[in-house]
């Protein structure tokens, strides 16, 4: 008989590399019915020498990320006790951490989170559910989204759940089956070019507003091989890299253009994603405070509810969702969710470390 009520820690470090999210959570389940509460959370940024290896690590050699998968895990071990120990949390049933994506190429049968080592559950002494997405690329799934199944089971008061992360994704229901997918770069595009202006972010996206669109640039990225596939798919940096940067590199263009035009494109692609152009939608991750992103959002969806919720639920969304999957796995029940992978069937994914 399993319990009613879980006490766990989420952890979550995203592509958009804001910081390592954690999160001290508690679930209920009863007749079927999940229930949560976010009680401390904390994001604790990056030091600059992770944030330069982070950045680079997609073009590591094998013996480098092997080496720095040990430190990250070492790395992510210690700040887990730190937080434990900050807010004085003990009786726990988990740790569920995510670990940060370095490498996802799928469609090679391959995927990478690094902090997901054995040694994670040593460090922090307390049992560990991580390595999430490994399981559905062996599965012959995309490893991604994962959020969906919290999605469905905690927020299913939403027509639709999108995420404005280091890339956007979007979760619903249609025809009795969760739907999800990657839908465009978000927040690792507009992040790097206010970081070539000298800030870690576009504030409520002032420096992209007082840009203009490029409609040639705005043609060619909505035209992407990327934007006619049909879901599953997903997104990593590789993308980015090999895709999107050099084609807005080829325009001799304003920074400020530059963020208008993507911002626009970003607006454009989440409004075509979307089956059905009203309802309510839950917006979630750092992209969720770019004002002028919800506007152009909004301009596009003019029938659409977009709710952003409160500063909680909002910035720790994902590591609450990693918590549900670890508590989901310690139940062994079905924590993926092949209708939005592409895996061969439902499956309960993760590692547990003691």
């Amino acid at each position: 008989m399993f319990k009613e009520s879980y006490q766990v820690v989420g952890v979550m470090s995203g592509t958009s590399l804001d910081g390592i999210d954690l999160a001290n959570l508690h679930f209920s389940e009863k007749d079927g019915k999940w229930s949560y509460e976010i009680l401390e959370s904390v994001t604790i940024s990056y030091p600059n020498h992770w944030l330069n290896k982070l950045k680079v690590a997609v073009h590591f050699s094998e013996n480098e990320l092997i080496q720095l998968n040990e430190e990250y895990t070492d790395f992510l071990g210690n700040s887990i006790k730190n937080f434990l120990n900050d807010y004085k949390i003990e009786s726990i049933d988990a740790v569920c951490s995510h670990g940060h994506t370095i490498l996802h190429q799928p469609q090679n049968g391959f995927t990478l989170q690094i902090g997901n080592l054995p040694q994670l559950a040593k460090i922090i002494g307390k049992k560990v559910v991580c390595d999430f997405r490994v399981q559905d690329v062996e599965l012959g799934g995309q490893g991604a989204p994962l959020v969906p199944i919290g999605d469905r089971l905690l927020f299913s008061e939403y027509d639709f759940c999108l995420n404005l992360g280091g890339f956007s994704n979007i979760s619903f229901e249609e025809n009795e089956e969760r739907i999800a997918f990657d839908i465009s770069p978000v927040n690792t595009v507009l992040n790097f070019y206010a970081n070539q202006l000298g800030f870690d972010y576009d504030d409520k996206g002032e420096i992209a507003r007082s840009g203009k669109v490029n409609p040639d640039l705005l043609t060619e990225l909505n035209n992407l091989d990327f934007y006619q596939k049909k879901y599953p798919k997903s997104l990593g940096m590789e993308f980015v890299n090999a895709t999107i940067l050099p084609l807005i590199e080829n325009y001799s263009i304003s920074i400020e253009d530059k963020l208008h035009t993507f911002v626009e494109h970003i607006a454009m692609q989440i409004a075509l994603a979307l089956p059905k152009k009203e309802g309510k939608i839950l917006i979630t991750g750092g992209g969720a405070y770019h004002l002028f992103l919800l506007e152009r959002m909004q301009n596009y969806l003019s029938k659409m509810n977009l709710i952003v919720p409160n500063t909680k639920t909002l910035e720790f969304k994902e590591a609450l969702i990693f918590g549900l999957l670890g508590v989901l796995k310690l139940r062994n029940e079905i924590n993926v969710l092949c209708s939005v992978t592409g895996a061969k069937n439902d499956h309960s994914s993760g590692k547990i470390f003691n």
